[in-house]
């Protein structure tokens, strides 16, 4: 999906199975999660035991998936963006990096320049960015997607396939 804007990164998941969907005809569109936490709430939701010794980087929200609540996980999500799409649509610097925590997305360069902020709850089309207006939430944001970044193997992009 090239850009970790809204639209490169937000997908809509459509969940059913016999009997196990209490609220018909239930639409959330609060919740946050990731296909990351598909592996853990599919085995806490059939009852199977996590693996020993196997930790996932996924979050369980088999409430959120049965309907039971509207709640995100907790856990902040990182993105980093592919590095050879850096231009998409006429738009020639994209940025690198993004981390979504709670009501916030943050988005900025590898080296934390062009920092952009956005209020979810309010903006989810990501038109206003407020990161002059809230420099903690930029620093802490940033600080944790650098330590993100830092702790992942290089993305060798197209490189890899040659």
């Amino acid at each position: 999906k090239t850009q970790l804007y809204e639209g490169g990164v937000r997908s809509s998941l459509i969940a059913w199975g016999p009997g196990l969907l209490a609220k018909k005809d239930h639409l959330n569109r609060q919740s946050v999660f990731s296909a990351i936490d598909l592996v853990p709430t599919i085995l806490d939701l059939t009852g199977t035991p996590h693996p020993r010794g196997v930790t996932y980087d996924g979050q369980s929200v088999v409430d959120v998936l049965l309907g039971r609540a509207n709640a995100s996980r907790k856990a902040p999500l990182f993105f980093r963006r592919p590095p050879d799409r850096d231009a998409f649509y006429g738009d020639n610097d994209l940025p690198d990096l993004a981390v979504r925590a709670g009501k916030w997305k943050f988005l900025c360069e590898y080296d934390g320049a062009e920092p952009e902020l956005y209020d979810m709850d309010t903006d989810r089309g990501e038109t206003r960015n407020v990161a002059a207006g809230h420099p903690k939430v930029v620093a802490r944001l940033s600080g944790l997607l650098r330590d993100w970044h830092q702790s992942m193997p290089p993305d060798r992009g197209a490189d890899f396939i040659k």
